[in-house]
């Protein structure tokens, strides 16, 4: 016959999940981390470069909307939504800032005899670099779309 302790002994030993299973859960767990989450960090670091694509085909748009307004180009992207007229040519109350949140460069007369210039400096906010860390130009832009 059982005794008590011997019942005890075996319902407890039912419950609960050993410490090779927890090994075992853990380290399909690490294996599928290692190969998820590098193509995630790819997918965000592509959106984050259309996106930014986007924005300057829009700021883009709206320097032309202001050039054939006003018959001059604006001095900063800022005179898209604060200018002398009081007119909003971007539909934000601030000129947006790029996907990894630094502020789009904007200069007029742009290089190479273009009338300006809107460029992001990619995921390193600084100029040069390859990859994501690639400067994003509007006039690349229009290059790559023809």
């Amino acid at each position: 016959m059982l005794t008590r302790n011997t019942r005890k002994a075996k319902v407890s030993n039912a419950k609960g999940f050993t410490l090779i299973e927890l090994m075992v859960v853990i380290a399909i767990l690490g294996i599928l981390a290692t190969i998820v989450v590098p193509r995630m960090l790819g997918s965000v670091d592509e959106a984050n470069v259309t996106a930014a694509k986007s924005q300057i085909q829009a700021l883009r748009m709206a320097v032309t909307q202001f050039r054939l307004e006003n018959n001059r180009f604006p001095e900063s992207l800022d005179e898209l939504i604060n200018n002398e007229r009081g007119k909003r040519y971007l539909d934000a109350n601030s000129v947006p800032r790029d996907p990894w949140g630094n502020e789009y460069q904007y200069s007029v007369p742009g290089p190479d005899g273009h009338d300006y210039e809107i460029k992001s400096l990619g995921a390193n906010g600084q100029s040069g670099g390859s990859g994501y860390d690639a400067e994003i130009v509007s006039w690349d832009l229009q290059r790559d779309s023809t």
